[in-house]
């Protein structure tokens, strides 16, 4: 039996994006807060609101590494 990455995969202007399986997305929460996360399709990031991080989601894997994740600005906490 093969082991799959839960992906589903879209073509978008002759390009193939992953983006994380929505189910997985229910499942995961922020290492730090253990708070729930917003999937940003267009930044293609998991974001913290509480923590005020976002999380890269890399060819459809979310890296839940707190090191990795990008510290949000001011404007971005607010939307």
């Amino acid at each position: 039996m093969q082991n799959k990455v839960a992906t589903h995969t879209e073509t978008c202007n002759n390009q193939t994006m992953s983006k994380p399986d929505p189910k997985l997305l229910e499942l995961l929460v922020c290492p730090l807060t253990k708070t729930t996360l917003e999937y940003h399709e267009d930044d293609n990031e998991l974001v913290s609101k509480v923590a005020k991080l976002a999380y890269p989601v890399r060819d459809g894997i979310p890296v839940m590494i707190v090191s990795e994740a990008r510290e949000l600005d001011g404007e971005e906490t607010a939307k």
